[in-house]
């Protein structure tokens, strides 16, 4: 992957977490399951910290 590609990848990722951060927040004020929200932030934050991690090997 070309630093580019992780650059793009990384924006991504944040962009989603943002996104499943609200709906995250929605579900907590309903009182609704957040377990899938949840695992799905902590996912894309071990993909975050993988991709910054090649990308300062790319430097």
């Amino acid at each position: 992957m070309t630093k580019k590609e992780i650059k793009d990848q990384i924006t991504f990722l944040k962009s989603d977490y943002v996104r499943i951060q609200g709906d995250l927040d929605k579900l907590e004020a309903n009182g609704a399951n957040v377990s899938n929200a949840e695992a799905q932030l902590e996912r894309i934050e071990n993909e975050l910290k993988e991709l910054n991690k090649q990308l300062a090997e790319r430097k």
